[in-house]
C-alpha cells in the first residue's frame, strides 16, 4: 500500500497521479504499484511540484513496517535504530532546503495552456479539425526517458478516420514493467521501429494545422517537445486542448480520472489499452462524447 498527500501543488501534477492511484480525498492519493513505478512517480512528484509539498509512505521491511519520504519543509525524516521518524526542523535548517520547481518540458507546457485557458473550453469552426495523439514512453521524465511508440488518429469524414502509428528505435533498455504494460519489447522496436528524427517529421506533416487533443496531454507533449528538440527539429505550434481538466470540472464525483475509469464512465471501448493508436482512438471519441454533452463549445 502506498499513500501520498500533496498540498498546493500544480493541477497538472495531480492529473498525473490519477493515472496510478486513486485519490480518496482531496490530496490524498492511495494505490498499490510496484517499488520501480513508485519510486519513478515519488521523482516526477518532487519534479513538478512547484511550491507546493508532498510526503509518501509505503510498505517496506522494516520495525514499523512502512517508510517516509517527504519534501515538506520544515521536516526530515530521520531513521532512529531502524524506526522512520518526522524530525521537526527549525528555521535555521529549513532555509537551506532546495527550492523543487519546474522541469523545461512542464514550464513551457503550462505556459501555453495557461494562455489557452478560458471558463470553458472553446474550439472555432475554423480548429474544429482535432488530431488526437498519444504516447508511451520508457518511463515518466522526459529528461531521462524515451518515447517507444506514438498513436495518433483523425477524422475525415462521419465514416472515415486517418491514423498514425510508430514505433521508435531507442538507444537505452524497455523496463520490464513497461513491456507488461504496453506489450513493446526491445527486440520489436529494432525490427520494427523508426528513428524518433523520422518519427517526428512524419507526425508534424500528420498533425499539419489540426488542434492536438489528448487525456493529460501534458504528459506527451513534455516527451514530445523534449524529442523534438533532441532531434533539432522546429516545435509545432498548434492550439492543444486537455480533456483531463474538462472532465474533472465536468464530473466532480468520479473516483478516480484514469483514462480507462473515465471511458468506462461515458462507455467508450478502448480494445488495447496503453497501446499509443488505440488510446488516441478512443480518447477522441471522448472528445466527441464532451462535444455532445456541452462540455466543450464550437
Amino acid at each position: 500500500m502506498i499513500v501520498i498527500t500533496l498540498t498546493k501543488v500544480p493541477a497538472s501534477l495531480r492529473g498525473d497521479l490519477t493515472k496510478w492511484y486513486q485519490e480518496i480525498q482531496t490530496g490524498v492519493y492511495v494505490g498499490n504499484v510496484s517499488a520501480r513505478i513508485r519510486d519513478l512517480l515519488w521523482d516526477r512528484v518532487v519534479q513538478n511540484i512547484g511550491n507546493g509539498e508532498a510526503t509518501m509512505v509505503y510498505n517496506t521491511n522494516n520495525e514499523l513496517g512502512y517508510q517516509i519520504k517527504t519534501t515538506r519543509k520544515m521536516y526530515k525524516v530521520v531513521d532512529f535504530d531502524g524506526i522512520p521518524l518526522m524530525m521537526h526542523l527549525n528555521s535555521t535548517a529549513v532555509s537551506g532546503f532546495e527550492k523543487h520547481g519546474f522541469s523545461n518540458a512542464a514550464k513551457f507546457h503550462r505556459a501555453r495552456m495557461v494562455a489557452q485557458k478560458s471558463e470553458k473550453p472553446r474550439v472555432t469552426k475554423t480548429n474544429s479539425y482535432f488530431v488526437s495523439l498519444d504516447v508511451e514512453t520508457t518511463g515518466l521524465n522526459p529528461d531521462k526517458n524515451q518515447i517507444i511508440s506514438i498513436g495518433a488518429v483523425k477524422k475525415i469524414n462521419d465514416k472515415k478516420y486517418d491514423s498514425f502509428y510508430r514505433l521508435i528505435k531507442v538507444d537505452t533498455a524497455v523496463p520490464k514493467t513497461i513491456t507488461e504494460l504496453t506489450g513493446i519489447t526491445l527486440e520489436l522496436l529494432k525490427k520494427e521501429g523508426v528513428t524518433l528524427d523520422r518519427a517526428l517529421r512524419e507526425l508534424t506533416e500528420f498533425i499539419s494545422s489540426a488542434t492536438i487533443i489528448g487525456y493529460n496531454l501534458q504528459f506527451d507533449l513534455s516527451f514530445l517537445m523534449s524529442g523534438y528538440r533532441f532531434v533539432n527539429l522546429k516545435e509545432p505550434d498548434n492550439e492543444t486542448l486537455d480533456l483531463l481538466p474538462v472532465v474533472k470540472k465536468a464530473e466532480k464525483f468520479i473516483d478516480n480520472y484514469r483514462l480507462a475509469t473515465i471511458l468506462d464512465f461515458y462507455n467508450i471501448k478502448n480494445s488495447k489499452p496503453h497501446n499509443a493508436l488505440s488510446d488516441a482512438k478512443a480518447t477522441l471519441q471522448l472528445l466527441y462524447k464532451l462535444m455532445e454533452n456541452g462540455n466543450i463549445k464550437v
